[in-house]
């Protein structure tokens, strides 16, 4: 009797396979539903800044997928130019009463006495967080495969803060500004953004090694803020080591927090790393106000040869618009978009010079129109 109960009782004890379960399920499927609150229907006002370059045709492509899809949202449409001495008023009432602008690139004049428009909206509205997310997409071939990062990046001082004097005459002194309130806030906002999207490990990248007392102060808090979140693996990286490391070996890093001159840097390199500047989405975030642009800077306003040839590549403002629909909580809609965009470029029919094509940004835009859900 104790001979023939043995195998039943191991059958009884033994880890049922996965397979024992049925099919695995699929992780795109959304099994559990969004419940809005009564009322987050409702069209939502979003100030639209076209800009410069190929801006006015980039931003054009998001209006016309936005009216495609019925998405809840209106634009509020304002000129601003990167030659302009200030962000007229009316549109940074605009924005403070929206919440929410989406904006292509401001052509920002080398030297002289014009300062960047684009600095100016960051500091007036208190963005102090770009988010930049660089991640291979699927149909689009590059050097390396399974990258994912996001760079956050300080957005209100650094070698950014405008402080910039002629001592004597051949003598200019420019001076980087790193403060324990914005080093600690951006940190919190990276540590947060890593928690809240299931990220494993936040790096921060600086040049404390010769910066001792300012990216020091930086590497402090980033320390201080790590140890409120045991559960994500918390690292350093020297800047130029982090240059280096990005190239060769890019699916390393998950999250980045950095100062605000080397974010710049990082992120234009991982976008390059990852497909190109065209596709990768960005934005910034305060407390109150958010402004979606395309992640990486380098080419945001494009060159005249493009602008006229209507040929300027629409997916990384797409894709920076989804990230707009998500924050104002509409993700049906965003996964739509989404979803649209990464199709057309898997099916490779529909690509842009940029990423080894010859279509025009009307071409793109129908394409994913064509695709949406």
């Amino acid at each position: 009797m104790a001979r023939r109960a043995l195998p039943i009782l191991r059958q009884l004890t033994a880890r049922p396979s996965p397979a024992a379960f049925g099919p695995k399920p699929d992780p795109n499927t959304r099994s559990v539903t969004y419940m809005p609150r009564p009322g987050d229907g409702a069209p939502r006002p979003v100030t639209l800044i076209p800009g410069d370059g190929i801006g006015p045709q980039v931003t054009n492509a998001v209006e016309q997928v936005m009216e495609a899809m019925h998405a809840p949202v209106y634009f509020e449409r304002y000129d601003v130019h990167g030659d302009m001495q200030r962000i007229p008023a009316e549109v940074l009432d605009s924005i403070r009463k929206n919440k929410v602008c989406l904006k292509g690139g401001l052509k920002t004049p080398v030297g002289g006495g014009v300062s960047s428009l684009n600095v100016q909206l960051r500091k007036e509205l208190d963005l102090y967080a770009s988010l930049v997310n660089c991640f291979n997409l699927p149909g689009l071939p590059t050097r390396h495969e399974n990258v994912d990062i996001v760079v956050i990046r300080e957005n209100t001082e650094g070698e950014y803060s405008g402080l910039e004097h002629e001592v004597v005459p051949g003598v200019v002194e420019s001076l980087k500004v790193i403060t324990k309130f914005c080093s600690e806030r951006i940190a919190k906002y990276a540590f947060e953004y890593a928690y809240l999207n299931n990220r494993k490990q936040v790096t921060a990248v600086h040049k404390a090694n010769i910066m001792k007392l300012a990216d020091g102060l930086f590497l402090e808090s980033c320390r201080e803020v790590a140890t409120k979140y045991p559960s994500i693996k918390y690292n350093e990286i020297i800047v130029d080591n982090c240059c280096m490391q990005l190239v060769s070996k890019p699916e390393q890093f998950d999250v980045m927090v950095t100062p605000n001159l080397y974010g710049n840097l990082v992120a234009n390199t991982a976008a390059g790393i990852a497909g190109g500047t065209g596709v990768m989405p960005g934005g910034n975030v305060g407390a109150d106000h958010a402004v979606f642009e395309q992640g990486a800077s380098a080419g945001n306003v494009g060159n005249e040869k493009i602008t006229e040839q209507k040929k300027a590549n629409p997916v990384a403002l797409l894709l920076s618009s989804a990230m707009m629909l998500r924050h104002l909580q509409f993700p049906s809609f965003a996964d739509r978009l989404e979803t649209a965009v990464k199709r057309v470029i898997l099916e490779g029919k529909h690509r842009t010079k940029d990423l080894g094509g010859d279509s025009s940004t009307q071409e793109v835009v129908d394409a994913v129109i064509a695709n949406l859900d």
